[in-house]
């Protein structure tokens, strides 16, 4: 059975021949690994093999983590999963990143609660842009308000856009959803300063993600195994 290190070697490799093959830059997309499910045992290989980004789903999991992990210099949190008003000040108080944005009442929660004594909340907006029912996201056409609402908080740094595209589409349904979702980014990018962050791809479908503009793909069970999932 392969190691965290060593599945983290393999991601890279991946992320870096997608690039290449896209005539993208070395080094042009980072790779988020998503923890939620795992011990922190997990994260802590992961960590030692060189990784610092983390993503996690659940609010009340992520908290303890961040929390018993808080001695590990430059680790980085993002919380990737919907977010209920009545976590929104737990999630300000220990996340560097925030990429499930989705309405302006989070928000502007997520801005007021943000404690001084930490830089600015990093922030993607989640958009449905298969309009799914199932999915959180502020649809396309709010997309336009809500980047100007999130581009006004002082607590607040939006970074870009995060999207979790439809399942198993057919070839050309991809292609259309991930132009539209570089489309998307393309405009703001060039009217927005720190606007530089296009989270989408997932293991399935990060090649055709690089290949379409992602700048970060999220990529779990590929690096800590099959999950576990509780009810939460």
């Amino acid at each position: 059975m392969q190691t965290i290190a060593e599945r983290l070697n393999s991601a890279r490799k991946g992320i870096d021949q997608a690039a290449n093959s896209a005539h993208r830059p070395p080094n042009s997309v980072k790779l988020l690994a998503v923890s939620k499910t795992k011990p922190v045992s997990d994260i802590i290989e992961a960590y030692e093999a060189g990784q610092r980004m983390f993503g996690e789903n659940y609010v009340q999991e992520g908290v303890e983590k961040v929390q018993e992990l808080s001695n590990l210099d430059n680790i980085e949190w993002h919380m990737i999963g919907p977010i209920q008003s009545n976590k929104t000040k737990v999630v300000a108080e220990h996340f560097d990143w925030v990429q499930s944005v989705d309405r302006e009442k989070i928000a502007r929660r997520l801005n007021e609660q943000r404690p001084e004594s930490l830089p600015p909340l990093n922030v993607c907006i989640q958009v449905n842009v298969d309009d799914e029912d199932s999915k959180s996201g502020v649809s396309l056409s709010e997309l336009a308000s809500l980047v100007e609402f999130v581009s006004s908080q002082e607590r607040l740094c939006l970074r870009g856009l995060m999207a979790i595209p439809k399942a198993n589409p057919d070839d050309e349904q991809q292609r259309q959803t991930l132009s539209k979702l570089k489309e998307l980014f393309d405009h703001y990018h060039t009217s927005l300063s720190n606007f530089d962050t296009l989270s989408v791809g997932m293991s399935s479908d990060m090649v055709e993600a690089i290949h379409h503009g992602s700048t970060m793909v999220r990529v779990g069970t590929a690096i800590f195994g099959k999950r576990d999932y509780p009810n939460r």
